[in-house]
């Protein structure tokens, strides 16, 4: 397995880089915007593929490297459900599997750094974003956060993983790269109390100064998504009332970008092919699948979560030759929002 620990020296931001193996598919955690090049080339030299970058957080002390990651590989970004960023490819809830080639990463939720903070396990290590530190923990009094959520996060949720479990963190300001659960129980300050009501006094007492980037990084990263604004605008984008009458028409070769387990959880529109995201390529090839069921008249109409990935899925049709292609802007998200029929 390739695990690679990224460090930031100004934000004294870890992120981390994983795949199963030299030329495979590979993810990306907590990636910073300044960084984005030294990943590329990483990437480039271990011959791997970027197909996922997850953010733990909102982040308050650097800008995210998401957004770039996905305009330059076509990446799936990933936050977890209780995020208000403006547009996310992928949202994960509570013990969602974010699946790559050979890597399987599972969310666990867990609020008080700020109220969208998850925290990813994979096998015998968990990347904790800013809830647990190496010997600290995430400071709770802006963006939502709360003490006695975090608590319970810690104690509830991580400290009952497995003690040998690695901890990898997404900041250290002293040096440190990695933990265990046993650790952090013996050692960190901040979790040697016996009470709820203990640590949030604790908590509630650091009088620290808000993050030095917070008014830039904040806002910035609240804009990660794809602007579907500029799909719409070469004509590409169709409302749910629109895929409606298509569909209604029998004119329209609706496919789904979506993985199984999105499908599974959330339901699929009645008569789509499913298309992985993942697996566009190889189907916008002149032999692929998409190629031979498109016929006629025919509109190649893709979807998504969200409609980001159905905007970066018609820009490569488009590009590919297939002038018919376009997308349900907004995705699933909006076709439930207007009360369209799902199986499932």
């Amino acid at each position: 397995m390739i695990f690679r620990q990224l460090f930031d020296s100004v934000s004294f931001t870890y992120s981390y880089l994983i795949a199963s193996r030299r030329g495979g598919e590979a993810l990306i955690v907590d990636p910073v915007l300044e960084k984005v090049d030294r990943y590329l080339q990483l990437m480039e030299e271990l011959d791997l593929k970027l197909v996922k970058a997850i953010d733990t957080h909102l982040h308050a002390d650097h800008i995210t490297g998401l957004g770039a990651l996905r305009d330059r590989t076509h990446c799936v970004t990933v936050m977890g459900d209780k995020s208000n960023v403006d547009v996310v490819s992928m949202r994960v809830s509570d013990g969602d599997p974010v699946d790559i080639e050979g890597v399987s990463l599972k969310s666990i939720y867990t609020p008080g750094h700020t109220d969208d903070s998850f925290c990813f396990l994979m096998d015998d290590r968990v990347l904790t974003g800013d809830t647990l530190l190496i010997r600290g923990t995430g400071r709770t009094d802006f963006q939502n956060g709360d003490p006695k959520d975090q608590y319970e996060s810690i104690f509830g949720r991580l400290l009952t993983l497995p003690e040998e479990t690695l901890v990898y963190p997404a900041h250290d300001y002293k040096g440190d790269s990695v933990s265990t659960i046993a650790e952090e129980k013996a050692y960190n300050p901040r979790l040697q109390v016996s009470s709820v009501d203990e640590y949030v006094d604790l908590m509630n007492n650091l009088n620290l100064d808000n993050p030095k980037m917070m008014d830039v990084a904040v806002p910035a990263n609240m804009k990660v998504g794809m602007a579907q604004s500029q799909i719409a605008e070469k004509g590409w984008a169709l409302s749910v009332e629109q895929a409606l009458e298509h569909i209604q028409r029998g004119d329209a070769l609706l496919v789904d970008l979506r993985e199984d387990s999105e499908r599974d959880k959330h339901g699929v529109i009645s008569g789509s092919f499913h298309v992985p995201y993942a697996d566009l390529d190889k189907n916008l090839h002149p032999s692929g699948l998409l190629r031979s069921a498109v016929s006629g008249d025919k509109r190649l109409v893709f979807y998504c979560a969200f409609g980001e990935r159905s905007a970066m899925a018609v820009q490569a049709a488009q590009d590919a030759g297939l002038s018919t292609a376009c997308h349900i802007e907004g995705g699933l998200d909006s076709w439930k929002r207007e009360g369209a029929p799902v199986e499932g």
